[in-house]
């Protein structure tokens, strides 16, 4: 049952946010999300133009920050952009997916895969004194998609 999950996720995924795709739970969320409400835990993500083998270096314009949409943009180890870009995204079952580390930190993916955190919306936003939310596209220059928690 583990791997039809995980395979329904990748398919999700990649259909979904179309630069991206998700191999499933890995983990306990990231030191920044750990303590929020919503925080579900991390996923394993390969870019489209996935670099097998390759250290990537990436720096995150919002940081986690669930209500607002963000882009992971390449670098090299300076932080000079190299024109390779993704970003956050909602998955079929209304989680975001929401990048971290902290806001412009450059950092490292090993094999050229990243480690995001994904959120339930809802308790994100409850946990922020709202009603209720949902996972939203939205945009996030330079990149054409991301997403974000909408708040009621």
């Amino acid at each position: 049952m583990k791997q039809f999950t995980a395979l329904v996720l990748f398919v999700s995924c990649t259909l979904l946010a179309g630069q991206v795709s998700a191999h499933g739970e890995i983990g306990e969320p990231s030191d920044d999300a750990k303590g929020m409400a919503g925080a579900m835990g991390t996923i394993e993500f390969k870019p489209s133009d996935w670099q097998q083998g390759q250290r990537s270096w990436w720096k995150d314009s919002d940081g986690v920050a669930p209500g607002v949409a963000g882009c992971h943009v390449g670098t090299d180890e300076q932080g000079t952009a190299n024109g390779r870009m993704f970003g956050e995204a909602c998955l079929p079952d209304g989680l975001l997916v929401e990048s971290n580390p902290g806001k412009d930190q450059i950092h490292g993916h090993s094999d050229d895969l990243g480690h995001p955190d994904t959120f339930d919306c809802n308790a994100w936003c409850v946990g922020e004194g709202k009603t209720a939310g949902m996972c939203e596209v939205a945009a996030a220059p330079p990149c054409e998609q991301s997403a974000r928690c909408a708040c009621k």
